[in-house]
This record gives structure tokens, C-alpha cells and sequence, in this order.
């Protein structure tokens, strides 16, 4: 049924076997593919979040604005929303192993770009090799977070999908953890949309409510030294409380992958962990403003961790279900996009409404420039994830698409590994239906 990569879109193989009555085979290299891909995503956003939490030292160093710093991170943002349609066309339409070594190929090479000021001597100008050196990651971030969503569909039976999901998506911020934990400890000195998306009013507001989680959290990941270090807490302790932001998410990731493959309860553990998303958004957004509060500062970055990263999965798995049948890069990529481009507008108006201190402060900001006061940036953070749950609790509504087709036409499952049984990323083995 499948042919060489390319010849046949990886949507029309999926859709076309899922037709096909009779069983269907797994092959346990599936884990092997899903283990390459979760280690392109660590990598990526390793590289997306390595200057930040040591953001004022860079600065320093590099002879750059704090603003300019904020680009390093923010322009995986900003490239991404137009690099993020044509990672759906190449997932969709060109194959997932395509995407996969165009995005490893593009993550080698800005990450090779942007040490050149570290290695070379004399380097008039180093933001723009840092900047475009970013930039090529960023266009290999979309070819890698979609990519979880296809791979979990084509390679993985119905009962396996969210934590497949889970693992692929969870890399991310896995590489977001390491950034947070070796930046402050090594520097001590000085990234064609199907038409009927736009008609699905399921999809719109889970589009628009998960995508404005993904732009807080990215905001609060390449933000959270600076909002920190105004009222006396180290990079290093910052580092920490991003360390905790991560482990805990995944960690939360992990427990509702496994969840909602056993329950299906996919809209009320999305609803549900927003929801406590938002209260201990809040409880940040407060907490952050006061000095000598670590303790409490640290439980609220992994309460917050836990309950915000654990939907990502079961966001994307329910960009699925309710657009099915839809391509799953299509779906969940979009989702992404929307995400991104929430996120520039929401950093962008975070950073905006700073303003300096102009008394003096315990900030342990080294900058170089007066600490900045993070009050209503912080609580105008916490209002909008509290408006975007709100609106995804009240108003959204979906029958579980994928899930219901799968069921009418009930297809037994076969794990079988045989030797000598060629198959490629781009041929579907799980979607190949047996004799």
C-alpha cells in the first residue's frame, strides 16, 4: 500500500488504511523512531531558552540590551509562525522523515552559527550571528513539535497515543529543564492549512485558548530571571525555579498521558488542568512581587509546571480528535502556530509595560541599568490564563472523531517485529493491514 517516501502523502496512507478492514500490525521500532525525534526537540529547546536565564550576563558581555537578549529567545516565536505553515505542508504532504532530518540538519547548523562569537576574535557585530543562529533553530522547532502528533498517529495503536504524545512532546521542555539548570551553573560572569480548521468552532477556541497557554508559558520560561532577580533572588535560584517549572511538568505530562489512555477523559483533563493552571498562575503573579519568598516561590513554579505542561499532549490529542479527519500534522500544528503568535504578542506587551525603579531596590539584576518593575506585567500574566481558561472551560465542545471512526470499524491490533521486514518512517507499518 505505501510507497517510497514522497509518492504518497502520509495523511492519504493513514486515511486510506484506517478504511481498510481487518487487523493491523504494530512493530516495536516505533520506540526507536519516537526516541529520535524526542531527542531532536530536547536539543531544540535547549538552544531556544540557553541565554536567558543568564540573560543580563550575555548582555554584558556582548555589549547588548537586555531587549536584544529578549530577541535571542523571542525570534523562535516570531520565525516560527510563517516556517510553522510550511512544516504542516512538509509533514502532510513531503513525508516525517523528511521533516525530521531537515529539522536535525537545521538545528546543526544554528547552533554551529551562533558560537562563532564565542570561538572567533574580533567579531564587529555578534548579535547578528547569535540572532541568525537562533533563527535557524527556530525554523527546525516547528518541523520538530509538530512532528510527536503525526508520529503517534502513523506508528502507534489508538491505546498508546497520548502517552507516545506525551513522551515526544515532553522532550521540549525537557531541553527547556537543561538550559535552566546548566546556563546559570556554566555562566557564572560575564521557528495549505486545511480550509475546514477555520470552520470548526471546537477547534478555533481550543486553538485559541491552549494557544494562549503556549504564548504565556513561553513568555514566563524566557522571563522568569528577569521578573526574579528585581526583588533580590539569584540567577541561579531563578535557574532552579525553571529547573522545577519543567521536571514537574513532565511529571504531571506523564500521569494524565497515562490517565487519559486508559479513561478518554480528554476534555475534562484539559479543562480541569487549566483551571489549576490559572490558580497557580496567580499565586506567581503575587508571590513574585515580595522578597525573601523562595520557598513558596519554587512550589508555585512546579505547581505550575505540573498542571500547565501535563495538558500539552491531551491538547494536542483533542486538535485531533475534534478536526479528524484532518491530518494530525495539520491539526496539531496549527495549535502551535496560533500558540507562537500569541506568544510575540504577549511578550512583546509583558516587556512593554515595565518600568524602571527609580528608588533603590535590592534587585540583583546585573544589567546594568535601573531593575524594572514587573507588577502589572505579572498580573496582567496571570489575567489572561485565567481568561483563557474560562473561555475553554464554558465554551468548548467535541465528539471524539478520531476515536469514534476507529471504533465503528474495529480493527485488532498485532504487535509483530519480523526480521528482515523493511519499512521506512514514510510507509505507516501500523496502518498496513495483515492478511
Amino acid at each position: 500500500m505505501a510507497g517510497p517516501a514522497g509518492d504518497w502523502p502520509e495523511a492519504a496512507a493513514a486515511t486510506s488504511a484506517r478504511s481498510v478492514l481487518g487487523g493491523y500490525r504494530t512493530y516495536a521500532r516505533r520506540w526507536v523512531f519516537l526516541l529520535v525525534i524526542s531527542l531532536l526537540s530536547y536539543s531544540n529547546a535547549t538552544l531556544w531558552l540557553s541565554f536567558a536565564p543568564v540573560a543580563d550576563t550575555i548582555a554584558r558581555h556582548f555589549l547588548l540590551s537586555t531587549e536584544q537578549i529578549n530577541w535571542l529567545s523571542l525570534v523562535y516565536l516570531v520565525v516560527s509562525i510563517p516556517s510553522g505553515v510550511v512544516a504542516i505542508w512538509v509533514l502532510d504532504s513531503v513525508g516525517l522523515r523528511w521533516a525530521t532530518t531537515l529539522g536535525a540538519f537545521l538545528n546543526f547548523s544554528g547552533s554551529v552559527i551562533r558560537s562563532i562569537p564565542c570561538m572567533a576574535i574580533g567579531i564587529q557585530d555578534p548579535f547578528v550571528l547569535l540572532l541568525g543562529g537562533q533563527s535557524l533553530c527556530a525554523l527546525a522547532q516547528t518541523l520538530v513539535i509538530f512532528s510527536p502528533a503525526k508520529l503517534a498517529a502513523l506508528w502507534f495503536p489508538e491505546h498508546q497515543r497520548a502517552t507516545a504524545n506525551m513522551i515526544g512532546t515532553m522532550s521540549n521542555p525537557l531541553g527547556i529543564l537543561v538550559a535552566n539548570l546548566l546556563s546559570p551553573i556554566l555562566v557564572k560572569t560575564e521557528e495549505d492549512i486545511p480550509l475546514m480548521l477555520t470552520r470548526n468552532k471546537a477547534y478555533i477556541i481550543l486553538a485559541v485558548c491552549f494557544g494562549g497557554g503556549i504564548g504565556i508559558f513561553s513568555s514566563f520560561s524566557a522571563l522568569l530571571e528577569q521578573v526574579l532577580c528585581v526583588n533580590g533572588y539569584s540567577s541561579e535560584f531563578a535557574g532552579l525555579c525553571g529547573a522545577f517549572f519543567i521536571a514537574f511538568g513532565v511529571l504531571g505530562a506523564v500521569a494524565l498521558g497515562l490517565y487519559v489512555d486508559r479513561t478518554k477523559h480528554l476534555t475534562e483533563a484539559i479543562k480541569i488542568g487549566l483551571c489549576l493552571t490559572s490558580l497557580a498562575c496567580v499565586a506567581f503573579a503575587v508571590v513574585s512581587q515580595l522578597q525573601g519568598q523562595p520557598v513558596a516561590l519554587a512550589a508555585i513554579c512546579s505547581l505550575l509546571g505540573f498542571f500547565g505542561f501535563s495538558v500539552a499532549p491531551v491538547a494536542m490529542e483533542l486538535a485531533v480528535e475534534c478536526s479528524f479527519p484532518v491530518g494530525e500534522g495539520a491539526a496539531a500544528g496549527l495549535v502551535f502556530v496560533l500558540g507562537q503568535a500569541e506568544g510575540v504578542l504577549i511578550m512583546v506587551l509583558l516587556t512593554s509595560l515595565t518600568v524602571r525603579h527609580a528608588e533603590p531596590s535590592v534587585s540583583t539584576c546585573r544589567d546594568g541599568q535601573g531593575p524594572l518593575d514587573w507588577k502589572v506585567p505579572m498580573l496582567l500574566m496571570a489575567g489572561l490564563c485565567v481568561l483563557f481558561s474560562c473561555l475553554l472551560v464554558l465554551l468548548f465542545h467535541t465528539p471524539y472523531r478520531r476515536l469514534q471512526a476507529e471504533a465503528d470499524a474495529s480493527p485488532s491490533i498485532q504487535e509483530d517485529e519480523r526480521p528482515g521486514t523493511a519499512t521506512t518512517l514514510d510507509h505507516v507499518p501500523y496502518l498496513a493491514a495483515t492478511p
